[in-house]
């Protein structure tokens, strides 16, 4: 058997030694990369304060291959496979998906790329760049990620993303549900738009999910830290005042989570400006809810090789409100390495425990605060 499969590669060697030298010099593999890592304090997770490693926050951590070959009459074929995983434990992010952060293949032309497979949705593509928060914290994404600015992908998608044309782009998705009967049951799409000239830029886009579900499934409590969610309960309290989560383990049914977002930066000097506003519609069990998000802030290139990022978000969700601070410093090492530090400070309304970017478990309190020290290398 093992005489038979190394003739086997022999054979396969033999025949790749043989392709001509052009064919060779019109594809293309690349590796590629980012680990991150650091300590963060949290002021209170479930009545305590922490003090904890914690990775892939500033930049989710990644490795993956992408390439390209060249088909001739300005056609090429294109492919990435991209795994997440966790630096701390070397375990697989995406509920251990190989290639859970993307994994497709496509072909390229003039007018711009056909892609099939685990993909970034559009209001990645477009607008969730704006998200400047994120960019000083990484922990600074929106309450509970409802919006999907937290970088998102849709599986089992065909994608269409154009190529720039004078300084637009825009670009659709759907993704398959692939139940048998039902076309629209897990089900989504994702549109949008960006346009850049000179020092301004500005992105639009609308994704929606039909019964969300796996990473994207819903835990109220988790996400938002709030005790009553589309008018049912969320938790549970003791006598003794424990907080038992009634959607940690089955997520709660949404039939439709759907968002609009859109964001502008403006270049002044050494200072970049940034602006977005989330629109975001959630309905399960004959309900309808509505959560809002706006967002401003700056980042500040002090020197080529220090910066500050700055950024305050003010959200609104069934007559409860957050307002949410952050700031960040980045120091590069090299173009490759950086090393930084980081906080958030997160003001919910009373009756809210609250819980910054569904990144921590929910405080005891209205309140929520992080610092973090990390260092990020990639490849």
């Amino acid at each position: 058997m093992k005489r038979t499969n190394a003739a086997a590669l022999s054979g396969v060697a033999f025949a790749l030694a043989s392709l001509p030298a052009v064919s060779q010099a019109q594809s293309s593999v690349t590796l590629y990369g980012i680990v991150d890592a650091g300590i963060t304090y949290v002021s209170n997770t479930g009545g305590s304060h922490v003090v904890k490693f914690d990775d892939g926050i500033a930049y989710g951590n990644r490795f993956g291959l992408k390439g390209t070959e060249d088909l001739g009459g300005g056609l090429s074929a294109v492919f990435v496979l991209e795994s997440g995983f966790h630096l701390g434990t070397g375990k697989l992010a995406f509920d251990g998906a190989e290639f859970g952060r993307q994994a497709y293949v496509g072909l390229k032309n003039q007018w711009g790329t056909l892609s099939f497979g685990n993909q970034l949705d559009l209001t990645n593509e477009m607008v969730s760049i704006y998200n400047i928060s994120a960019w000083g914290s990484g922990y600074a994404i929106h309450q509970g990620d409802f919006d999907r600015f937290n970088g998102d992908r849709l599986p089992n998608s065909v994608k269409f993303l154009s190529n720039e044309f004078a300084g637009f782009t825009f670009g659709g998705l759907y993704s398959f549900g692939g139940v048998a009967g039902d076309f629209h049951q897990n089900s989504a799409y994702s549109l949008g738009a960006h346009y850049a000239n000179g020092s301004f830029t500005a992105g639009v886009a609308y994704t929606q999910l039909n019964n969300p579900f796996g990473i994207y499934a819903f835990d109220p409590y988790a996400m938002i830290g709030t005790s009553t969610f589309l008018g049912r309960p969320t938790i549970s309290v003791s006598p003794s005042g424990a907080i038992t989560d009634l959607y940690a383990n089955t997520s709660f049914a949404v039939d439709k989570q759907g968002t609009f977002g859109v964001g502008t930066s403006y270049a002044i000097g050494d200072v970049t400006l940034n602006a977005n506003y989330t629109y975001t519609t959630i309905k399960a069990y004959g309900e309808s809810s509505h959560m809002q998000v706006g967002e401003g802030g700056a980042n500040w290139q002090i020197t080529p090789a220090f910066s500050a990022i700055g950024g305050y978000q003010y959200t609104t969700f069934e007559g409860h409100h957050w307002n949410q601070g952050t700031l960040g410093l980045h120091y590069l090492l090299s173009k490759r390495t950086d090393v930084y530090i980081s906080g958030d400070y997160l003001k919910a309304s009373n009756g809210v425990n609250a819980v910054i970017g569904y990144s921590f478990t929910p405080s005891t309190t209205s309140t929520q605060a992080d610092v973090r020290i990390g260092m990020r290398h990639s490849f």
